[in-house]
């Protein structure tokens, strides 16, 4: 590893380097290489490395965009690269490869980003941790032996083991955020309709899901989404209106603000100590800048959210069965992936159409009363997570209870799925860990995790925070005022601390 500052240097920091003359793209990709090699070993957070078709990409020149010749990495999930496998962390798309690039690769590649691999994540980007069985979890460079979170873990360890400074992720219920509070960096989901989704789609996962980036900086991430940005004639969702640019949005003081905050969980589940203690002093934070911070609780029925939600997720894994059977030209097989997978399938299937729609309405209700209490309030702050990163595959099933599970998925016993207990046990094991990011997935607003706080050990503990509907510009201006309180780029973990 040849360039020492390569540790401090956010991307827009290479950027300048290299536009600059001080740095070449070929150097900076090769330092990111060199760092892969020596930290995936331990990390397993790049899965299909890309090396020399980046190393081609910079040979042949790459884009004069604002971020030429930045290390960038993508996210095994969504958007196809043509000619590199898109397996979904999944042994059904083993053999999958795209002949073309998803809309926001094109617009990756057009800014200039030197893209040399992807990373891992959950099959389909389901649960909220990386551990595939394809791949093998990723491990989180704070605490080893545990998650990464998911699910854009890998994204999530690459860019805190300083491998490079971003890395594309995608969000359908925290999997930007929830990697972001288990790995110690800066995780923003955008507005719904805020980054294109084409050709293959124009949704993802019902408008609840959207893609952008992990980064160290804030101004990394606005700096991204300024590359992102923009209208895409197939998109179900056009991007809300915006004054100037992301970036510029920084430089520009905050207004102050009107927040609310809650330590207690939205959806079913608890919230330790550790995160009751990250948002009570994130709130007394936003005090001393000057905003007014009030403790109230948004209107969320946690077990009714929790289950349509949850409902929902299982229609979207019998769809995408569906679509494999139709795409691969046989049956799906049990083998084909994994036991969890197959079984939230097999509830999506024992939902009538009638059950799904209903579901889905009272989802729509839900989230109209959260935006009726942004009326009141500019922001919301809450833990990211419930409890701190648990251990590899301590939030799957287990016993006797991951037997009777491969049983059923095996024997397709579908009407002991239908048990309200059985769907009670699944919702509650997903959300004693996540219970407060998915609400805004639903809703569609931006909400981001903030590395803010450490634990005594040196865990990191991320706090949540929401914003209006289409106010992405607002809430990174909270994101960098409290960045510049609260500054945490120099905070590296144990593995490359101790190198």
């Amino acid at each position: 590893m040849s360039i020492p500052e390569y540790d401090s240097l956010d991307g827009l920091g290479l950027a300048q380097r290299i536009a600059a003359g001080d740095l070449s793209p070929s150097e900076v990709l090769e330092e990111a290489i060199a760092r892969a090699e020596r930290y995936n070993p331990r990390l397993n957070a790049i899965v299909i490395p890309m090396y020399d078709h980046a190393r081609a990409r910079v040979r042949d020149g790459l884009p004069a965009g604002p971020l030429r010749g930045v290390p960038f990495l993508l996210k095994d999930l969504i958007s196809p690269y043509a000619g590199v496998p898109l397996r979904g962390a999944s042994r059904l798309y083993r053999d999958n490869v795209p002949d073309h690039d998803a809309e926001l690769v094109r617009r990756y590649k057009a800014a200039g980003l030197s893209i040399f691999g992807k990373t891992n994540t959950s099959e389909w980007g389901i649960l909220p941790v990386t551990e595939p069985t394809i791949y093998g979890p990723t491990e989180n460079p704070w605490l080893l032996g545990h998650t990464a979170g998911g699910s854009s873990g890998g994204a999530a360890a690459a860019v805190a083991a300083r491998i490079v400074p971003f890395a594309h992720g995608g969000d359908g219920g925290g999997s930007i955020r929830i990697p972001a509070a288990c790995c110690g960096v800066f995780g923003f989901k955008p507005t719904r309709g805020r980054v294109p989704v084409g050709p293959d789609a124009s949704e993802l996962l019902f408008g609840f899901a959207i893609e952008h980036v992990l980064t160290r900086s804030v101004r990394d991430s606005a700096s991204m989404l300024d590359v992102c940005h923009g209208p895409e004639g197939t998109a179900r969702f056009q991007p809300p209106p915006r004054e100037g640019t992301f970036l510029g949005a920084l430089e520009r003081p905050l207004a102050p603000m009107r927040i609310a905050f809650t330590s207690e969980p939205l959806l079913p589940g608890t919230t330790e100590p550790h995160g009751r203690e990250a948002v009570e002093e994130a709130a007394r934070l936003c005090a001393s800048m000057g905003h007014q911070v009030e403790e109230v609780h948004p209107p969320v029925d946690a077990h009714g959210f929790a289950r349509d939600f949850f409902l929902s997720f299982c229609a979207a894994a019998a769809g995408e069965l569906e679509f494999a059977r139709a795409a691969l030209g046989r049956r799906v097989r049990t083998s084909d992936v994994e036991t969890s997978t197959w079984l939230l399938a097999l509830i999506g299937r024992t939902m009538n159409a009638g059950e799904y729609t209903f579901a889905r309405r009272r989802l729509d209700a839900a989230a109209r009363e959260v935006l009726r209490f942004f009326d009141r309030y500019d922001a919301l702050l809450t833990p990211t997570l419930g409890m701190l990163p648990p251990p590899h595959y301590a939030l799957q099933a287990r016993g006797l209870e991951a037997r009777l599970q491969r049983a059923v998925a095996r024997m397709r016993l579908t009407p002991v799925l239908k048990l309200p207990r059985l769907i009670e046990m699944a919702v509650n094991r997903a959300y004693n860990f996540t219970p407060n990011t998915s609400v805004f997935n639903v809703t569609g607003q931006p909400a981001m995790s903030v590395p803010l706080h450490w634990t005594a050990e040196g865990a990191p503990v991320g706090v949540q925070a929401v914003g209006r509907f289409g106010e992405d510009a607002r809430l990174l201006q909270l994101a960098a005022a409290l960045e510049q309180a609260r500054p945490w780029a120099d905070r590296r973990p144990p593995l490359v601390a101790a190198d």
